[in-house]
């Protein structure tokens, strides 16, 4: 009897959400974390903060904790990266920890072709102080906490005008890993779905001050539906923006944003759910912090987000 509720719990834990991977709404800002391929696009440094604390008012919902560091070697052709964060969903928490490397090629002379690698590691905790059982005197998780640590590995494919429009695609957990819990659970259902993402993006000049921004990013993890964000920005003078984004059978998104002397940005995302959500909360919230070092590369001109 235990195993079986063991298993069934833990199928819940790996199955529960649409996603096993945390997403974003200002993912255009927040790419790197999106795709291995990304890291050194820019010719600076670049550390991005991004917290989101989803579904306000619901008890234990999902909040998420995320650094990343990005950047060129002084050969422009290759960038390194490495990103944590943190997933929160009620008494279990995902951990990761990544550091990536990137290749890019010349296409042409505005054109770029990235490849890029990514591997670290994946923990897993379920704190079974937080679970109160039907049946107190079955014991299927201890009161303590259960953890697995497991290897992971991720790949992108990027390509670039950086002034004008990217498109690109990775699939950042490959492996399917098995959350093994317990050692008598050798055939457990309980897995690391693989996930797959595309996105892209255009900017389109409007006079000498204005830009606007379309971009989409569209997940895709076996067998649950396809997830898709279309996303529209406004941008005045490289310096400020707002924007809407639409994330289908989910929100409606609004977002501002500021970069302040072109090496500080703040920008926030607010989530309005279009599902039954909205009756048990008031929103999710995202905010944006991101900090651009001293460029390693003096062969390219620093760009906008």
């Amino acid at each position: 009897m235990k195993r079986i509720l063991s298993f069934l719990f833990l199928l819940v834990v790996a199955t529960a959400t649409a996603q096993q991977l945390p997403h974003f709404s200002q993912y255009m800002l927040n790419d790197y974390a999106e795709n291995p391929a990304i890291g050194g696009t820019n010719p600076y440094f670049e550390a991005n903060s991004i917290n989101r604390y989803q579904w306000i008012g619901i008890t234990d919902a999902p909040r998420t904790y995320q650094l990343s560091v990005d950047g060129p070697l002084k050969n422009d052709h290759f960038g390194v990266g490495g990103q944590v964060f943190t997933d929160v969903v009620g008494p279990t928490r995902r951990t990761g920890c990544y550091l990536s490397y990137a290749y890019h090629l010349n296409v042409t002379k505005d054109i770029k072709l990235s490849f890029g690698l990514q591997g670290g590691v994946l923990q897993y905790t379920v704190d079974g102080s937080k679970i109160q059982l039907a049946d107190m005197s079955d014991n299927v998780l201890s009161s303590g906490l259960q953890n697995v640590v497991m290897p992971e590995f991720g790949a992108g494919i990027y390509l670039y005008n950086k002034k004008k429009w990217y498109v690109g695609f990775s699939v950042p957990e490959m492996l399917e890993n098995k959350l093994k819990f317990f050692d008598y659970m050798n055939n457990t259902a309980s897995i690391i779905t693989r996930h797959y993402t595309f996105m892209a993006g255009y900017t389109f000049p409007i006079g000498n001050v204005f830009a606007l921004q379309p971009t989409t990013i569209v997940r895709y993890a076996d067998p649950v539906p396809v997830q898709f964000d279309l996303g529209l920005r406004l941008i005045y003078r490289d310096k400020m923006w707002i924007g809407v984004a639409y994330r289908n059978l989910d929100a409606i998104v609004s977002m501002v944003g500021y970069t302040y002397r072109e090496n500080l940005t703040f920008g926030y995302a607010y989530d309005y759910s279009i599902t039954n959500i909205q009756n048990y909360s008031s929103g999710s919230h995202e905010i944006f912090l991101s900090i651009r070092f001293a460029a390693m590369s003096s062969k390219n001109t620093p760009a906008s987000n």
